[in-house]
């Protein structure tokens, strides 16, 4: 009687259908664990973002106008002044910009344009920055400011 010999490595040449469920069932529990969380780090990452350009970017922007024209731009002429030059002449003469990186206003980490008050409400003596915040509705809880809410 012949017997023939089957090589272990021979034996088995793929994945049961069963082994292949369990796999993908892995991997689901896995990103349902994984991806909130990392969805939680990006929404702190914008938020972390914004509040850096309010009070590092656009403060030193509005700082170095400051010092070239001797006063901060109005509510009016907005935060434009800080990448084009004013009409009025004498101001002109004065302005050293673009003060802005790339000549261009930025906006916040959700596409919302920045809110500018000068002189300000809560800043009485310079002016008062924020960003309407990931909602992009302007004077509630979650908006993004240069001053200290208490």
């Amino acid at each position: 009687m012949i017997r023939r010999v089957v090589h272990p490595s021979r034996r088995r040449r793929g994945f049961t259908l069963l082994e292949v469920l369990i796999v993908i069932v892995i991997i689901g529990l896995l990103a349902a664990v994984v991806v909130p969380n990392l969805l939680g780090l990006l929404s702190g990452s914008r938020e972390d973002l914004t509040r850096a350009t309010v009070k590092s970017g656009l403060n030193g922007a509005l700082d170095n106008f400051m010092a070239s024209i001797g006063r901060y731009p109005t509510t009016q002429e907005g935060l434009a002044l800080l990448v084009q030059p004013p009409d009025d002449p004498d101001l002109a003469k004065k302005w050293r910009g673009p003060y802005l990186k790339d000549g261009k206003i930025p906006v916040d980490a959700w596409g919302n344009s920045f809110v500018y008050v000068s002189p300000g409400n809560v800043n009485v003596n310079s002016y008062d920055l924020s960003s309407p915040g990931p909602n992009g509705r302007p004077g509630d809880d979650d908006d993004i400011t240069n001053w200290d809410r208490s």
